[in-house]
């Protein structure tokens, strides 16, 4: 079995400053933690880094960061941080981003922003900016903020956009789950018929304080898989945001990992597409 890892974060509080950054998880996961919460029987494994959302006006320092500690980390592709909303300076960032070849994509952490904010018309020029350097754009929403995604994706149809952590459904917790709401299945099929559009079984730990049943996020991966097909759903762990309860779990990637098999199995899903081959193709990785 080949893997990607779609949504893996690293950071380090002595290298770059992190405004977020509290309790078990305000400390260094970088290289080192991550080669040690490495993969069990798998063959292959690389990842996506995502932008961690330092401070404001560290992205290209991030980049620098992570390009130097890649190799080891085992990161063959980066989805950097950019504002979009910027004008000028949107477009200045980029360039400078486009220096780094391991970009191939960037994220405006909408989640940090209020609803609307993505059909606002600065972001969707920096939007059309991102999509004319041929990268891609992860959107990181509420899921109240579902509908401006499907809007960002009709306003700039040529820009592939991929859902993070399913949009942030409420999920429930192990002792209370809940079902998939009428709003967030209304919301994550309007934005799926959006062809440019593929969605990440990522982050529902990070929902439910790193503890859930495979039962419980079920019914979410089947309503994913209804709407995007398997050919737009990719595996990704979140780490190590997603393995934090009251303190960091190590093998919660792994469980991550094992939930996610067991139930495509089930579902007839083939694995090297959602594992392998879909986020290879969707981030332009050769």
């Amino acid at each position: 079995m080949r893997v990607v890892d779609s949504h893996l974060h690293l950071w380090d509080p002595a290298a770059l400053d992190y405004a977020w950054l509290e309790g078990p998880l305000a400390h260094a996961f970088s290289d080192i933690e991550i080669v040690d919460d490495a993969l069990d029987g798998v063959e292959e494994e690389v990842s996506i880094f995502v932008q961690a959302d330092p401070v404001e006006g560290q992205s290209l320092a991030e980049m620098r960061w992570v390009d130097s500690i890649a190799l080891q980390s085992g990161v063959v592709a980066a989805v950097a941080g950019a504002r979009l909303d910027r004008g000028a300076e949107t477009e200045q960032h980029l360039d400078a981003l486009s220096a780094h070849e391991r970009v191939v994509g960037v994220r405006h952490l909408l989640q940090a922003e209020a609803d609307g904010f993505a059909r606002s018309a600065a972001f969707i020029d920096g939007a059309r900016a991102v999509a004319s350097r041929g990268w891609t754009f992860d959107a990181c929403v509420r899921s109240s903020q579902l509908s401006d995604v499907t809007a960002l994706a009709a306003a700039v149809p040529d820009l592939p956009i991929v859902l993070d952590h399913l949009g942030k459904p409420a999920i429930g917790t192990v002792q209370t789950p809940l079902r998939p709401g009428a709003e967030w299945l209304r919301d994550l099929a309007d934005l799926a018929r959006h062809p440019q559009v593929c969605c990440k079984l990522s982050g529902l730990p990070a929902e439910t304080q790193g503890e859930w049943t495979d039962a419980q996020v079920a019914p979410f991966f089947d309503a994913a898989l209804e709407a995007f097909g398997p050919e737009r759903l990719m595996w990704g762990s979140d780490w190590p945001v997603s393995a934090v309860t009251h303190e960091f779990v190590p093998g919660n990637r792994q469980r991550w990992l094992d939930t996610v098999r067991a139930w495509a199995e089930t579902r007839g899903v083939d694995a090297d597409g959602l594992f392998w081959e879909n986020a290879l193709a969707f981030y332009g990785i050769r």
